[in-house]
């Protein structure tokens, strides 16, 4: 774990105004003061938090003696769904190898995350079979891959609404030209000087990532056309 991360907790319990949570897929705990909890004045923390109750919050110190110091507040309504859907998955996954495992599972899913995230280690497999042939043996691994195939996976739309002005004669050539650049993107047009960009995908992060690059591309395209170029 690192300053930064977003992770799913487990609200334990309520000391006062500090709240104490565990920490899942680890066995650290972490702490919550009031201040973090929310915005604004809170008048019943309760209304809020209450023990057993999974939360997601943002890593904000780890002391040298390993003590962790969270944020609830700070922790984007994107960050929360994809934390959420990632725990949802996993929990499916999980399901998926104790079936077919049995009282290995624990053990092997155990091994497995000290490599990476459950996740992302069986979307990997369904590549490179032989890596988790080496934790579950290969008639194991044919099943486990085998269920992995016939799930469904649900499809998240990236968004970006991108805003273009200029004053040259030429301008709207210059903007279709930028536009241009979106190659496997949806564009669509909103109003004077303002485009949408949206981008299916599977893979939420990827497909942030592509539409990112994308606009940076765009970006300096736009200022060497001598138009103005924002993002929101």
């Amino acid at each position: 774990m690192e300053v930064g991360d977003i992770v799913l907790c487990t609200v334990d319990r309520i000391v006062g105004t500090t709240v104490f949570v565990k920490i899942e897929g680890t066995s650290n705990e972490g702490s919550i003061v009031l201040s973090e909890i929310a915005p604004g004045r809170i008048r019943n923390i309760r209304d809020y938090v209450v023990p057993k109750k999974k939360i997601v919050c943002k890593i904000l110190r780890i002391s040298e003696s390993g003590n962790i110091d969270l944020s609830l507040r700070r922790v984007t309504q994107k960050e929360r769904k994809e934390v959420v859907e990632k725990n949802e998955v996993e929990k499916s996954y999980r399901s998926i190898l104790k079936g077919i495992l049995g009282g290995e599972a624990e053990k092997t899913i155990s091994e497995i995350l000290k490599v990476e995230d459950l996740p992302s280690f069986l979307e990997e497999a369904k590549i490179n079979p032989e890596k988790l042939e080496k934790f579950t043996g290969k008639e194991n691994a044919k099943k486990i891959l085998d269920v992995l195939k016939t799930q469904k996976k649900k499809k998240a739309v990236v968004k970006k609404e991108v805003h273009m002005t200029t004053t040259k004669p030429n301008g709207i050539t210059l903007i279709k030209n930028i536009l241009g650049i979106f190659k496997g993107i949806e564009v669509k047009y909103l109003a004077a000087g303002k485009y949408s960009l949206s981008l299916e995908s599977e893979d939420m992060k990827t497909a942030d990532k592509k539409i990112t690059e994308m606009i940076a591309v765009a970006e300096k395209e736009a200022k060497k056309s001598g138009v103005e170029f924002s993002i929101k």
